[in-house]
Formats: C-alpha cells, structure tokens, sequence
C-alpha cells in the first residue's frame, strides 16, 4: 500500500446465506443441515468495492437504507471478513459505529469508561487521564456513578461518543454518531469531531445528513444495493445521491 494511504479497499465482495424456506424449530433445522435440505440464498451485501482514501482525506459514505453503508464499515474496521478482496489500513483507527455496544448494563458509568476505553485499545493509565474531559463532555453529572441500565438511549451513547473521541486516531470512521443527544449536543460533537480534524486525521463518514456531509468531507461515495454506482468530489456526488432521494419508491406487488 502508497505510504500516503490510509485505507485502501480493493475488490472487495461480502455476501450471506440466506435461507430459502423458514425452519420454525433446532430440530428441524438440524434435521435438514445433517441430510442436505437446508437451501440458502446468497445474498451480496457488497460487491467489487474498490477504492481508496488518502491520509487526511475527508470521505463520506452514502446511499440509501440498505446500500451497504454500514456493513461497508464493518468490513473495513474488520468485523467482516470479506469473501473476495482486500483491506489495507494504516496507523490508530477509532471507529464510531455502535456507540455504547460494549457497555456493561450492571457497571456504572465510570466503570464503564475504563471497560470501554479497554475494549478501544487503551490502557488505564491513558483512560484515567481523559477521564475527567470524558465525564465533561458527556453532561452526565453524578450520572457517572449510576449503573448503565438506568441510562436512556441518548445518555448511553453520549457517554460512548465522549469516550470514542477522547483518544487522538489516524482515521476517524463515524457511523451516523454526529445524531446523538439533543441539539445542543449535536453542534458540539460536530464541533469536536471538526477538530481533530485540524491534526490531519483522515475520515469516513456515513450520514443521511447531506449539510453534515458538506461540512464535513471533501470526497464521496454513493453505494447502491452493495455496489458503488459514483465517487469523487462531494459536489458532484451530493446531487446524484439527492436524486435518488427524490425518485418515488415502486410499490410492492
């Protein structure tokens, strides 16, 4: 991989099994897998992704709900294996998909930090030196001491955003996470996320927020069922995406 890349994704194809007819119970379902009844249909969540992202580059993902924006980041970050193709990344990567996802529901919030910056990749020397930035950005008080099964939504992820973007990464990857909180909350993840951006990190941005994608990256591109159907600059991307948007969905027969 260039040294002046951050991610480089080349042909990259993902699919699934989905089953062809429903299995209402174990039995039935083994019963079919041992004598080879069990008929799948492959489904292809991505297909021949290629593209890459250079350091500092600012790029946005988008498409549609079911494209493969999501799953395009998983594939990346490396909860998916791709069945076809390659990802190379380079340096720290802090990926913001499912704030809050590795929460402990019986640990209190402050607890929750250290676990949560543990599963990041960070140490506790590291995290208890952000801790109290942390607790600050969050707005959560002397919530922090409240187990996380009495937090809302809305606090959960706050207090995963807050934690996420306390550490300093090469590439940045945001998952629809600039949503979370209130207004007032929003304008400041915003407004921090445009900040780390100053020290030259690189990002992939997913959002349905087409001013946030504007403001945010340079580059785009838009997928459609699996597949990339444009790349390049945002604004001329943006426009593409835009119609899609506008197209009446075909009624289902």
């Amino acid at each position: 991989m260039n040294k002046d890349t951050a991610i480089s994704v080349k042909n990259v194809t993902l699919t699934f099994n989905l089953n062809k007819e429903k299995v209402d119970n174990l039995k039935e379902y083994v019963i079919k897998l041992v004598t080879r009844k069990l008929e799948y249909k492959k489904f292809y969540a991505l297909k021949n992704i290629n593209f890459e992202v250079k350091k500092g580059e600012h790029l946005a993902i988008m498409g549609l709900n079911g494209a493969g924006k999501s799953t395009l980041l998983k594939t990346i970050v490396g909860v998916y294996k791709p069945n076809e193709g390659t990802v190379e990344k380079s340096g720290v990567i802090a990926p913001l998909l499912e704030l809050g996802a590795g929460f402990d529901p019986n640990y209190s919030g402050e607890e929750n930090i250290y676990l949560y910056g543990a599963i990041l990749g960070y140490d506790k020397e590291y995290i208890s030196s952000k801790f109290d930035e942390i607790v600050e950005f969050s707005e959560l008080g002397n919530f922090i001491k409240v187990p996380i099964k009495n937090y809302s939504s809305g606090m959960r992820a706050r207090l995963g955003f807050s934690i996420a973007t306390a550490v300093e990464p090469d590439v940045l990857i945001l998952d629809e996470v600039l949503s979370v909180g209130d207004a007032g909350f929003k304008r400041k993840s915003l407004a921090k996320v445009k900040s780390m951006f100053e020290k030259g990190v690189t990002v992939l941005f997913v959002s349905h927020n087409v001013e946030q994608v504007k403001a945010i990256c340079d580059t785009a591109i838009l997928l459609e069922h699996g597949e990339i159907i444009a790349k390049g600059p945002v604004e001329e991307v943006v426009p593409v995406y835009e119609e899609k948007i506008k197209k009446p969905k075909k009624p289902k027969t």
